[in-house]
């Protein structure tokens, strides 16, 4: 079964819409909002087409309009994966 980690969803973000804002040492960016760390929802949008192919799952609007967090979209992943034919 392929499993998405928040490291790995971070850099789909990174790579389909940049680094985002500075964050302090501190942060813990995998619980921060994605507007807080700078991704709007055209980036969004983008992670989410990235996912659909990188890993084959279809997210309803619904779910992903819900989903606030890296931490929060990485476990809908991961839900999702697990339901999947194929897991």
């Amino acid at each position: 079964m392929t499993h998405l980690t928040t490291d790995r969803l971070l850099a789909i973000l990174r790579e389909c819409a940049g680094e985002g804002d500075p964050l302090e040492p501190a942060d813990q960016p995998e619980e921060l909002d994605f507007a807080v760390l700078g991704y709007d929802s055209l980036a969004l949008l983008e992670t989410l087409s990235r996912l659909k192919r990188e890993f084959g799952i279809d997210i309803e609007e619904d779910e992903f309009a819900a989903v606030r967090t890296p931490t929060e979209l990485t476990t809908l992943v991961n839900r999702l994966l697990a339901r999947s034919p194929s897991a």
